[in-house]
């Protein structure tokens, strides 16, 4: 099926282009959402008046999107959830969980902006791209721990697994002294008989 792209679709082409696409992503997808017209006679026409008044609304659209990227991009946003001991989250993070996160923080992003590459199952920072208009992208940084104490601790760059390591030193390092003063009594008493 043909049809005439109302806005910029990705990896699809630019707004005004007349492009093929498969019957069932022109019915479900580009027709519902907006995005496209049937490349018949009369559309095209009917396109070609309205043109100007698509490509403003277009540009107001990009310049309201390019504003809240600027507020948005770089932004850390704490999400809490319970975690094994390992940094193994009990469940994922979802783009929901992302919107509501930035949501709360007084930006207006909807679910479905928010691109996740692959599901977040673990404690740490993790960036987070948000498709806010198709030519406007802002990537911020999710902060997911168990305790908004941890997520402090992992925003001054330390990880859960470094901060366990180190408790797991100390507490070799305590042993070893406890069997050092424990054997060096042991020598006392032998060098006194």
């Amino acid at each position: 099926m043909q049809v005439i792209l109302l806005e910029r679709v990705a990896k699809l082409g630019q707004m005004g282009e007349v492009v093929k696409v498969k019957e069932g992503f022109a019915r479900n997808y580009l027709l519902p959402q907006g995005k496209a017209l049937r490349a018949s006679e009369a559309n095209i026409k009917a396109f070609e008046e309205r043109k100007a008044e698509l490509a403003v609304r277009n540009d107001e659209s990009r310049a309201e999107a390019q504003k809240l990227a600027e507020k948005l991009d770089g932004q850390t946003f704490v999400i809490i959830r319970s975690a094994s001991d390992a940094g193994a989250l009990y469940g994922s993070v979802t783009p929901r969980d992302a919107a509501e996160a930035a949501n709360a923080e007084g930006f207006a992003v909807e679910r479905r902006q928010v691109v996740l590459t692959a599901p977040i199952k673990d404690l740490g920072l993790h960036e987070v791209r948000v498709h806010l208009h198709p030519e406007v992208d802002a990537t911020i940084r999710l902060n997911v721990a168990r305790s908004a104490e941890e997520a402090e601790l992992q925003a001054s760059g330390k990880s859960i697994q470094d901060l366990a390591a180190e408790e797991d030193a100390a507490a070799d390092f305590e042993i070893a002294e406890l069997f050092e003063d424990i054997g060096s009594a042991g020598r006392d008493e032998d060098e006194a008989n």
